[in-house]
């Protein structure tokens, strides 16, 4: 079934006062042993600092339930006017790219830093890499050499708390010259991580047949997934073993992609690899990962961001599978700032300054490719909520010379967008990005060229 997209873009205004009030940073701690805290104890630590009593409930899938998901289009979008990324702040139209890249673009990251990904404190400490191992080895019949590597943050500052930033690095052995490199957020390190079958790994070899290397990178090495280990990772250790400090400090999708920008920092070293052609893919929350380091990030080149649903590409102001207020829940919410949880209680998602297709826009002119399965297998992630923020964020990539999606219906299943600049295919599987691989490789190829 074709399903037109029913757009409508305004401006909206800066959100209330209270929402920038900030609680006082508490004062250097001494180092030592992180404080423990359980996840539900950080979470009404923060609900209390917001003075916030109960948050309205996420989705859940008991069909009886009051709460049960929405997976009717029909009741999808109870907001259906987005905030326009080509209007500034004060109302006044953005009309060309300089004008994007002073003011609205600046506008853009402030809400997304204050109120849903939260700040990168100000001294974040160095990260010193180390070349592990290196192995000359065959990947289907193509020579590769394979690097493990080790980045060292320095912990001087809380020695109590490690973070080593894990990095595997492959690239063609025979290749003349630095190579484009698809970096993967992975799940290794993840509780119940399990080694990849045949299948999760097809794509590394399509990748080096086409003369580029991959580089794989679990972001579970520098924060743990989980609230409660909020006082330990890269957040804890800047916060010397305390809880976060501040209303807007940031989460741990920032923290990942932070991570990523620092494995960045590395590849720019390596002669082996060509750091201008440096591409970005994650899945399911990986996905939300590699959509906001790319956008945050102008250094990489790519991103294919599969299923990554609420707090990745799809709107928050949808109501169809994961909702904004299950990622304000206990179990979840350490992914975002603590000024987020306002818009489960007493805000909305249309209280929000912004929504995800300005996240997309973000990484204008660069190329974004966005992937999901169908249902059931996929409805959680919401296909279809991506897809309609790919095409809001078209303009912000027309006006600077770019060129959208290129059309504004859901295609049928299966079908491949990759004309533009903004990609989206829907596959026919579940929860999985292995069935886009090969689109994303057929549209990265647009842009990433090995030497020759």
């Amino acid at each position: 079934m074709k399903l037109a997209c029913k757009l409508m873009v305004v401006s909206l205004a800066l959100t209330p006062l209270s929402l920038t009030a900030q609680t006082t940073p508490p004062p250097p701690a001494t180092p030592g042993a992180p404080v423990q805290l359980t996840g539900d104890q950080d979470h009404q630590r923060v609900l209390d600092q917001l003075h916030i009593a109960a948050l309205r409930p996420g989705a859940d899938h008991d069909p009886k339930s009051p709460n049960a998901v929405n997976y009717d289009e029909a009741k999808a979008n109870p907001y259906p006017k987005l905030p326009d990324p080509l209007v500034l702040n004060d109302g006044k139209p953005v009309t060309s790219a300089k004008v994007w890249w002073h003011q609205r673009r600046p506008q853009i990251v402030e809400f997304f830093d204050r109120d849903i990904y939260g700040r990168i404190p100000p001294h974040v400490p160095a990260v010193t890499w180390q070349v592990v191992s290196t192995t000359n080895e065959t990947q289907g019949g193509i020579p590769v050499i394979t690097k493990q590597l080790i980045g060292h943050v320095d912990n001087s500052i809380d020695p109590a708390i490690n973070v080593n930033i894990q990095l595997t690095l492959t690239t063609p052995a025979n290749a003349h010259g630095p190579v484009p490199v698809i970096l993967e957020f992975s799940w290794v390190g993840y509780p119940g991580f399990k080694p990849p079958a045949p299948a999760d790994l097809a794509w590394r070899q399509l990748v080096l047949a086409k003369g580029w290397g991959y580089a794989i990178f679990p972001p579970t090495s520098v924060q743990a997934d989980n609230p409660a280990g909020l006082t330990q990772g890269i957040i804890g250790l800047v916060n010397h073993g305390q809880p976060r400090g501040r209303l807007d400090e940031w989460g741990t999708i920032r923290a990942w992609a932070w991570g990523a920008s620092r494995v960045l920092d590395y590849l720019q070293t390596d002669k082996a690899v060509d750091a201008r052609q440096v591409g970005l893919e994650g899945h399911s929350r990986f996905g939300k990962t590699a959509l906001a380091a790319m956008a945050y990030d102008p250094r990489f080149a790519i991103v294919y961001s599969s299923s990554s649903g609420t707090g990745g590409a799809k709107l928050w102001r949808r109501d169809f599978g994961e909702r904004l207020e299950n990622l304000a829940a206990s179990r979840e919410y350490h992914w975002m700032d603590e000024n987020f949880l306002q818009y489960a209680g007493p805000l909305t998602p249309n209280d929000l300054p912004v929504d995800q297709h300005e996240l997309i826009a973000l990484c204008a002119p660069r190329p974004v490719f966005l992937g999901a399965g169908i249902a059931p297998g996929d409805s959680w992630a919401d296909a279809e909520g991506s897809f309609i923020a790919a095409v809001a964020a078209g303009p912000v990539y027309e006006l600077l010379g770019k060129k959208g999606l290129g059309a504004t219906t859901l295609p049928p299943v299966g079908t491949a967008l990759i004309s533009g600049d903004i990609g989206f295919r829907q596959h026919t599987e579940g929860h999985t990005p292995n069935p886009n691989w090969p689109t994303f490789l057929d549209f990265a190829a647009h842009y990433l060229h090995a030497s020759k």
